[in-house]
């Protein structure tokens, strides 16, 4: 199942790499990559992908909308 997200868009708009991103979030770039391709992510992964975007929960829509 697809999930639909504005991470790759966010990250570009910032100037982000995906190793960047990966960083300040505390995954793999690996994960970034599936994500970025809609692949479904735990709930914790979320949460730390909108923090290292510069958002809080309360923005959680802005990036996964659903």
């Amino acid at each position: 199942m697809k999930s639909i997200n504005n991470v790759r868009k966010i990250r570009e708009e910032r100037l982000m790499s995906k190793m960047e991103l990966a960083r300040l979030a505390g995954v793999s770039a690996a994960t970034i990559d599936r994500i970025e391709r809609g692949e479904v992510c735990r709930m914790e992964t979320r949460r730390k992908i909108i923090f290292a975007l510069g958002f809080t929960l309360s923005d959680k829509d802005k990036v996964f909308p659903e």
